[in-house]
């Protein structure tokens, strides 16, 4: 069959998947501890739930654009055959 009509190549589905785990594992950041009415949890207002988990999946979802939108490298003797 002739690779030409698929859209995304193996190396898009491996960025695909490597920005599903970043954005995995920013979830799993933003977990912790939750208040209650009669106990304030002050964890969560820590640096790790609003900042870094954010930001880390903002980075898996920017990745998994870039697997998307990243275009398979056409090899020079492919071309010629057409």
């Amino acid at each position: 069959m002739n690779k030409q009509k698929f859209a995304f190549d193996k190396t898009n589905f491996i960025l695909l998947a490597v920005g599903m785990v970043v954005v995995i594992i920013g979830f799993i950041l933003m977990t912790g501890p939750a208040s209650t009415p009669t106990h304030f949890e002050p964890d969560i207002f820590s640096a790790r739930r609003i900042k870094v988990a954010p930001v880390t999946c903002l980075v898996g979802f920017l990745f998994m654009i870039y697997g998307v939108l990243h275009r398979p490298k056409i090899k020079i003797e492919e071309e010629n055959k057409d």
